[in-house]
């Protein structure tokens, strides 16, 4: 990066031997998404329960509920409106610029041109009766196709999704009931190779390893007159919400327990107390702070003192 870029690249990874720099906050939040894995926006539409990276990612993909679309194409006589500028300006490239047409049709008496290869191939299939070459290979079926991306993706719906697990014979319709099978029943177990415990997700297990670790990183909690000190964000964030700003608002819902908790994975763990079979109770996740939602993201850094955005810090030994 060269010096005349850096006063408009303030915003700066943090992480060892990471060079990233951003000219605005989301962008520097939706990177750090790469170093953490963790998601903090959630949009609360009923049914959905997406996250995002960032607040921008997760307003942009609002629209999507709303049925808003702030971007209006301004060519005269369009009325056609996008939820992203992306979309916008993919559009006006489409279909607004005037690029210059090389491909031609040479049947006889036709000559139209076309701006892409496929374009053309795709009117000789449709308009000249010529057959597409691609033909679905499966017993009963006749359909053609002009490329052979649209084959395959075709062929899925004869073939399917099939579990690749040994033993398993489920075949999903849909990519999306195929990862849902795999998540509810084949879900990656990690262990620690140090002690056997075993976790859900890598995150997690990265969390964890820092308990072996030599040279473990101590994060102590920034509040005055407040000697505390952890290893991992999440038990320091779970100790400022509980002890400093009393935030406990995941309530358990068995009857007669009301036992209230400031992390939504510690009601999770609590839960299993009241069911033999450790089915976890599901709560929906309310809208965080900015600053729980930064202080929950970041894992260690180098700098012995960490500022945050709102004012807050806390000191790594």
């Amino acid at each position: 990066m060269g010096n005349g870029d850096q006063p408009h690249r303030r915003y700066i990874c943090s992480f060892p031997d990471c060079p990233a720099a951003y000219n605005k906050q989301w962008k520097l939040d939706a990177h750090m998404c790469k170093h953490t894995g963790v998601k903090p926006y959630t949009c609360e539409s009923a049914g959905c329960g997406k996250s995002f990276c960032s607040q921008y990612h997760l307003a942009r993909h609002e629209l999507t509920h709303s049925g808003v679309k702030p971007f209006l194409c301004t060519a005269g006589g369009c009325t056609e409106a996008f939820t992203t500028n992306s979309n916008l300006k993919r559009h006006i490239s489409r279909t607004h610029t005037q690029e210059q047409k090389k491909y031609v049709c040479k049947v006889e008496g036709c000559g139209i041109t076309f701006r892409k290869n496929k374009q053309l191939k795709s009117h000789m299939c449709e308009q000249h009766t010529l057959l597409p070459p691609y033909q679905c290979t499966f017993e009963g079926c006749q359909m053609r196709f002009t490329f052979p991306s649209k084959l395959k993706r075709h062929e899925k719906v004869h073939r399917g999704y099939p579990c690749k697990e040994e033993g398993c014979a489920f075949t999903a319709k849909t990519w999306t009931e195929y990862l849902k099978h795999r998540k509810e029943l084949h879900r990656a177990v990690l262990t620690c190779d140090r002690c056997n415990k075993v976790f859900r997700d890598s995150w997690a297990l990265q969390q964890h390893q820092q308990v072996h670790s030599e040279t473990r990183v101590v994060l102590k909690c920034p509040r005055d007159g407040c000697d505390r000190s952890f290893t991992t964000p999440f038990n320091l964030q779970s100790h400022i919400s509980s002890f400093h700003e009393v935030l406990r608002p995941f309530a358990c819902t068995h009857e007669g327990c009301g036992k209230t908790f400031a992390m939504r994975q510690s009601l999770q763990r609590h839960s299993v107390v009241h069911d033999p079979e450790r089915k976890k109770l599901r709560k929906p996740r309310p809208k965080r702070s900015l600053a729980s939602s930064v202080c929950s993201a970041f894992t260690s850094f180098p700098a012995k003192k960490f500022v945050f955005p709102h004012g807050r810090s806390f000191e790594v030994q």
